[in-house]
């Protein structure tokens, strides 16, 4: 260095500081990374790699030196990308870089992709290089370049039909151009696999054709004689030949050549009885063929004539309708349903198919008398005849209905109902005691309904000089009236009969009727109340509509009186459907009477300009109502007790059903109820299974009968009685006999129970009774319904008489004091309640009680040596015991021994398990004699029969001296 000069010097240091600011220019990244601003992309779904257009490359024009994390000088070939930011929320696609040097990268999904759900995706990515410094603060990014990337789809979804089932109507006899269209769709996102370009029918052989856009048309015109429908079976395609997934069933029907007529007509109707109104045409219409139609007129008719009285109606007796219609005063029931009380209808034929509707027949040969008191009716003051007939046109001669003439000698008639050539005639003859002129004898009516064979309902008021008539409710003036002399006064007694007229001057009957008659009814009094009249006749079935309010105005409905049929009459057609939809059948009765109703439908069509241009034939059906569930009457309570004979002598007497109890019970099948497990497998088992289910319910009772086994009632010394004040405050009335007492009356099984338990027993003479035997029946609807035959049987105790020998102390207690109702099993008789009628004992009763009651309690320490010594007992008895004693029964009527009929009414083994329970201390509800008699005693509790039971073993009970 020496050897160099200043100058010299001076250059290479210069030369050495330029290279240092050149190596740390070096050193600054001065550029950012570059890359396109647009880039189009396309990936499959199912795939993940994405072809773009351009291919992603980044360049850096910092290249070939790295800008490196120290500030050595490191020299490389080229420059670095690190790597790609991708903007965007929810971007399912990432960047990687392939080779830093070159810039190159790939974008690819990050999981699989779905067309369907998103065909296309937009996002912004962004390139960074490797110039990082210790701080990160000399990383350069490049700008954001737009990507777009669409999703191209695969064919991966097949074509489904938008329904299960096609169905369609043609008309036979006709082309069609498009008969219906169907039509399938496919979940594809893509225009090529997503379009249905072919649809085809697979079932051969059929007129059918079908197109690419799914209209089926026919082939060849169709006949409904040949085929009433088609069903096709047909199946899609789309662009990729996927086929559809489900083939697609096409129903179509052939129609017949229009007629009009009523469709959607249901010829078989059910009714369960107790659902309320059912309609009868939910979906009728009336077709009209495309007629032009200016009216309709519509009568619907329901057929009951052959149910009971031309309709469904409560069978009661017409004694218990009038009632429950509001005439309740002085009705007399001339034609009762056959009983003990009511027995001059029992020769009569009677229709019994009408669940008990008690209809007579009158054939032309028979007639009854009604008996002498019967009818009590005094003609001067007004009264009423009511009755149901049916009657058809018959001979030219009389036949009576009802009729009271001479009963001897003469043939003159007080007063008769007859029909007469179609003419209701109603004779009545002035009282003799009158002044002889003329005044109204004949009243004639000419009905048609005389002769028709249907039933009517007939009410005849009379108060004379006038008589006024009620057919069906409907009021009919007489057309002729003619007039006679009053009858001549004697003393000949009257007859009354049914179904003719006796002839007293022939000893024989005349004028017989021919016909059908029911509820024939005489009552004081005029029934001129509508209300009662309708309650009378009504039915209790027939027709009923709701009209809809929007065409209320437009149609028009009437009803006849019984609701059994109706006309509807209206213009517009749609709405006229509307109403006969609405139309509906309801039977209130709670049990009516099944069978079947026929149901026609006859229909009037008028066109503009003309009077019928349309025909349609009647619709016919029928309502089936079913068999109502029948309820099963039961009467249980105490059947067989004892009670002394004082208490049946007594003013009260012995009250024969205490704790009676009436209850009704229908039995229906339920599907059984299965677990869950037994349910998921129920499909693989064709049966179902079905449980039967008892149900309680309430309904009426109309009569209940209490009849006498054995022996008749003998008036002098025994009757059944009840408080007649409580049968009126129930609106029930009684009849007795030496048979019994018969109860009548539509109420309450309540009531009829209060009633029931009124009835008493009473006896003034008990020497010889030792016991009665009773049975009560009830029923519901005339008989149609009957309970069980209930049967009790009430026993007499005789009270023992003390005698001279000393073993006639063991007798029979008057009266045995009951623990809540605890029966004493004596000679196998249930003693209950001795007590529910007070009586008051006597001073000796009171004595021979205490004596026995000591007695008895001596009994019972002693029980266990009884049956010790019982062998002994018997074997003394048999060496000649009996011959021993004396016996003296000049003051007894009878000796009961309570021990021997205890061991006489049970067994061994059951005297040994009251024993065990005795020892237990138990306390049973059903307590022996015994215990009966010491109740009181006893009352104190446990520790008096522990001492009696320890002073039982230390006894020694010596019998010898005892009678059995």
């Amino acid at each position: 260095m020496r050897f160099l000069g200043n100058k010299q010097l001076a250059s290479a240091v210069g030369l050495v500081l330029g290279l240092l600011c050149a190596v740390k220019a070096a050193k600054v990244n001065k550029h950012k990374p570059w890359i396109e601003t647009t880039y189009h992309g396309i990936v499959t779904e199912n795939d993940d790699k994405v072809l773009l257009d351009p291919p992603l490359i980044a360049l850096d024009k910092d290249a070939p030196l790295r800008y490196a994390e120290s500030f050595e000088v490191t020299l490389t070939k080229e420059g670095e990308i690190c790597g790609f930011r991708i903007h965007g929320q929810n971007v399912p696609f990432e960047a990687v870089v392939l080779d830093k040097s070159t810039g190159e990268g790939v974008i690819r999904a990050k999981d699989k992709l779905d067309c369907e759900l998103q065909k296309e995706h937009t996002f912004t990515i962004q390139a960074y290089d490797c110039g990082e410094g210790p701080d990160g603060a000399n990383m350069k990014k490049s700008h954001k370049a737009t990507v777009h990337i669409q999703v191209n789809d695969i064919n991966e979804y097949s074509p489904v039909f938008k329904e299960k089932t096609y169905k369609a109507t043609v008309l036979e006899g006709k082309k069609y151009d498009s008969i219906l269209k169907v039509e399938a769709v496919d979940a594809d996102c893509s225009f090529q696999f997503s379009q249905i370009c072919n649809y085809e029918i697979v079932t051969p052989d059929v007129p059918f054709t079908i197109d690419k856009d799914g209209f089926i048309k026919n082939t060849e015109k169709l006949s409904y004689g040949k085929e009433h429908m088609y069903k096709l079976t047909v199946t899609a395609y789309d662009c990729g030949k996927n086929r559809a997934s489900e083939d697609v069933l096409v129903k179509i029907s052939v129609k017949p050549t229009c007629k009009p007529s009523w469709q959607g007509f249901n010829k078989r109707i059910e009714y369960e009885p107790g659902t309320g109104s059912l309609a009868l045409f939910p979906s009728m219409h009336l077709e009209t063929c495309d007629e032009p139609v200016s009216s309709i007129r519509a009568s619907v008719e329901l057929e009951t004539n052959h149910i009971g009285k031309g309709c469904d109606r409560d069978t009661y007796s017409e004694k218990s309708l009038h009632k429950l219609c509001g005439a309740t005063s002085g009705t007399v029931e001339l034609l009762p349903a056959p009983s003990s009380s009511a027995n001059w209808t029992i020769g009569l034929p009677t229709d019994n198919g009408h669940d008990s509707d008690q209809v007579f027949e009158f054939n032309g040969t028979q007639a009854i008398k009604v008996p002498n008191g019967v009818v009590s009716t005094n003609l001067k003051e007004p009264f009423t005849i009511s009755v149901w007939m049916r009657h058809g046109p018959g001979a030219h001669e009389k036949e009576t209905i009802l009729c009271n003439s001479d009963k001897t000698d003469m043939n003159r008639h007080h007063y008769s109902l007859y029909v007469h050539n179609c003419r209701l005639i109603f004779l009545l003859r002035q009282d003799p005691s009158e002044a002889e002129t003329y005044k109204p004898a004949e009243f004639h009516w000419k009905l048609d309904q005389v002769c028709d064979k249907e039933w009517h309902h007939y009410v005849l008021n009379v108060e004379f000089p006038t008589a006024s008539l009620f057919v069906d409710g409907t009021t009919f003036e007489p057309f002729l009236v003619t007039e006679d002399y009053p009858l001549h006064a004697t003393k000949i007694e009257t007859q009354l009969t049914i179904g003719a007229c006796w002839q007293g001057g022939n000893a024989r009957m005349a004028q017989f009727f021919r016909g059908n008659l029911a509820g024939l009814i005489i009552r004081s009094g005029k029934l001129e109340n509508k209300k009662v009249i309708d309650c009378l006749y009504t039915c209790k079935e027939g027709l009923d509509v709701q009209l809809p309010e929007e065409v209320a105005s437009s149609v028009k409905v009437e009803f006849n009186p019984n609701q059994s049929s109706l006309t509807v009459e209206g213009e517009d057609i749609d709405a006229f459907d509307k109403v006969m939809q609405h139309i509906s059948y309801l039977n209130s009765r709670q049990f009516p009477t099944p069978g079947i109703r026929h149901l026609r439908v006859a229909t009037t069509v008028k066109c503009f300009n003309e009077d019928a241009c349309v025909s349609v034939p009647d619709a016919e059906g029928y309502v089936m109502v079913l068999q109502p569930e029948e309820p099963k009457i039961s009467l249980s309570g105490i059947d067989h007790f004892a009670r002394s004979a004082a208490e049946f002598e007594s003013q009260e007497g012995v009250t024969l059903f205490p704790e009676l109890r009436i209850v009704s019970t229908i039995t229906r099948e339920v599907e059984a109820d299965t677990e869950p497990e037994a349910a998921d497998g129920a499909d693989d088992d064709p049966t179902v299974q079905e449980t039967v289910v008892s149900e309680e319910i309430m309904h009426n009772l109309d009569f209940c009968e209490v009849s006498v086994m054995g022996e008749e009632l003998d008036g002098e010394h025994e009757s059944l009685e009840m408080d007649p004040s409580q049968l009126k405050q129930r609106a029930l009335e009684m009849s007795s006999s030496n048979l019994g007492l018969i109860i009548t009356g539509v109420n309450t099984m309540a009531n009829y129970e209060q009633v029931l338990h009124l009835i008493r027993y009473k006896n003034w003479h008990t020497e010889a009774l030792f016991d009665r035997k009773f049975k009560l029946v009830c029923s519901e609807l005339n008989g149609r319904y009957i309970s069980n035959d209930f049967k009790v049987e009430v026993n007499v105790i005789h009270t023992a008489v003390p005698v001279e020998h000393a073993n006639n102390a063991m007798v029979q207690p008057s009266f045995i004091n009951p623990v809540h109702h605890a029966s004493v099993d004596l000679s196998g008789h249930n003693l209950v309640n001795a007590h529910q009628a007070s009586v008051v004992p006597s001073a000796a009763t009171v004595v021979i009680v205490v004596c026995v009651s000591f007695l008895v309690f001596m009994i019972v320490l002693g029980v266990f040596r009884i049956r010790a010594a019982h062998q002994r007992t018997m074997r003394d008895q048999e060496n000649g015991k009996e011959n021993e004693m004396d016996w003296d029964d000049s003051a007894l009527t009878i000796t009961v021994n309570p021990m021997e009929t205890y061991e006489d009414q049970h067994s061994s083994e059951e005297e040994e398990e009251e024993e065990e329970e005795s020892e237990d201390g138990e306390e049973e509800d059903d307590i022996t004699s015994a215990e009966s008699e010491t109740s009181e005693d006893e009352e104190g509790g446990e520790p008096e029969d522990q001492q009696a039971a320890s002073r039982q073993q230390q006894l020694e009970w010596d019998d010898s001296t005892l009678t059995y």
